[in-house]
């Protein structure tokens, strides 16, 4: 019984640590593709959605749409990014940002350093509340078995 307390929010934590990872990697790709300075001209080739959820829950839409360009070096990139602009349509010429050792990490949206430290922050703060949260937890729960002798009363 005493694991159970243990194993969930320890599942829990590992979720989110993977979570706050993501959205590390995430901001730091942009950022870096934003600082470089590079642009090029990328041609919008396929613009979908995917739709999740229904039936009791929250449906949540997310628009992906594939670019190609040519990168400085003459290499061909192709590269998706989700939630982009919602006004970029298949065909579409729009400037994308990328760094020059990693131009399939390029990026349509415009810079925007605040937004972008802003959003990440705030992500970074709910996810490490709830980090927290799982850590007091395992903590309360294993004093509480630890004065209890091991058996809850």
């Amino acid at each position: 019984m005493e694991a159970f307390f243990y194993a969930v929010p320890a599942v829990m934590a590992a979720f989110v640590s993977l979570a706050i990872v993501r959205v590390l990697v995430r901001s730091r790709r942009i950022a870096r593709a934003w600082g470089s300075g590079l642009t090029a001209e990328a041609r919008c080739l396929r613009s979908y959605t995917t739709v999740s959820g229904g039936g009791n829950t929250m449906v949540s839409t997310n628009l992906h749409q594939v670019f190609e360009f040519t990168a400085r070096d003459g290499r061909v990139v192709r590269f998706e990014e989700t939630n982009g602009p919602g006004t970029i349509l298949e065909g579409d010429i729009v400037t994308v940002h990328y760094a020059a050792d990693r131009p399939e990490g390029a990026t349509v949206k415009a810079p925007a350093r605040g937004r972008l430290f802003a959003e990440s922050g705030c992500l970074l703060g709910f996810l490490g509340t709830i980090l927290a949260f799982c850590v007091f937890f395992m903590l309360a729960v294993h004093l509480m078995f630890d004065e209890a002798g091991g058996l809850m009363p």
